[in-house]
């Protein structure tokens, strides 16, 4: 069993938003309450639909975003509550790859300064990072006449591999991925997401994998953690949530996933309603406005996620799953 590389604890964003002057503040819950405990060397995917706080989540991870409250225990340190200064130290063990490759990427330096730049920062020599930064491109597909161009020379893919290089600079331990295939051509996904799991495979990195793509999390992924309105509703092993989730949600959303061959019974699972505005989120389990299941119990009160078999589910009608 692998060491525990991050943890998790009562993570939760909110923001205010100003009505008028003198009136009482609108309160937005992003993520609330999740704990999570992510092992040395494993993939972890986050999935759920747009706005379910997926993306927040990361960008707290790295601390991007400061939490309103909670714990992220990262190698011994709470990423929650340490300093800006030592907080830069500790940025070279994680890292962030984002969605669109090509704002991540300063379109006036040159590909061998951007990559380099992380290098610079922490107080690498300039021969080491050039090294270091060749090696990079190589590790991504890329020649070594990529080093002096620029950003609008290169494809989303090739780009998408700049930015890969550039997160493994300062060779972390914990590679936080948003979206990071959604903007690229679906010829070029399975590449980009080859290169994730051999440079994983090569450097025993850890990843949190945020995606909306089912087919693309179950490839990259050992655990899946599926979100709803900011919290986490169940969590499995991949193989086990696709053959057979547990919380109604899960379900609708997996049934939505194509699938190849004749043998596919899988009903369609079409939900009624939005989701509910995270301003007024609604009593009880926040799924039952849209839930197929709903029972009195479950518009009085919260679920919480227990464990069902070997995974963990938030749910007070969960499948019944034999594991």
């Amino acid at each position: 069993m692998s060491e525990t590389i991050l943890s998790i604890r009562g993570l939760t964003k909110n923001y205010e938003l100003s009505r008028a002057l003198f009136q009482s503040k609108d309160v937005v819950h992003a993520v609330e309450d999740v704990n999570l405990e992510i092992r040395e060397g494993e993939t972890l995917g986050i999935v759920g639909e747009s706005g379910c706080g997926k993306s927040t989540l990361g960008r707290m991870i790295v601390r991007l975003e400061q939490p309103t409250d909670g714990v992220i225990l990262f190698e011994g340190e709470d990423l929650a509550s340490v300093s800006k200064k030592k907080l830069r130290g500790l940025r070279k063990r994680f890292q962030m790859i984002f969605q669109d490759p090509y704002a991540s990427l300063n379109p006036r330096r040159q590909i061998g300064q951007i990559v380099e730049e992380p290098l610079r920062v922490h107080g690498v020599g300039r021969e080491e990072r050039q090294v270091i930064a060749k090696d990079l491109l190589r590790r991504v597909g890329l020649d070594e006449n990529a080093y002096e161009k620029y950003p609008h020379e290169f494809s989303g893919g090739q780009r998408q591999r700049v930015v890969i290089a550039r997160a493994l600079a300062l060779n972390p331990r914990l590679v936080v991925a948003d979206e990071p295939v959604s903007a690229l051509d679906v010829s070029i996904q399975a590449q980009v997401l080859n290169i994730f799991k051999d440079l994983q495979k090569d450097l025993n990195l850890t990843y949190i994998f945020i995606a909306h793509d089912l087919g693309v999390v179950r490839y990259v992924s050992d655990r899946i953690a599926v979100m709803y309105l900011g919290k986490i509703v169940e969590l499995a092993d991949a193989d086990d949530l696709y053959e057979s989730p547990s919380h109604p949600y899960s379900k609708a959303l997996l049934s939505a996933n194509p699938r190849m061959g004749a043998d596919d019974k899988r009903e369609r699972i079409i939900l009624k309603g939005d989701i509910p505005n995270p301003i007024n989120r609604p009593a009880g389990c926040a799924f039952n406005p849209r839930c197929p299941k709903v029972q009195e119990i479950c518009r009085t009160d919260s679920p919480k996620l227990t464990t069902i078999g070997t995974r963990l589910v938030a749910c007070h009608f969960p499948e019944l799953i034999s594991e």
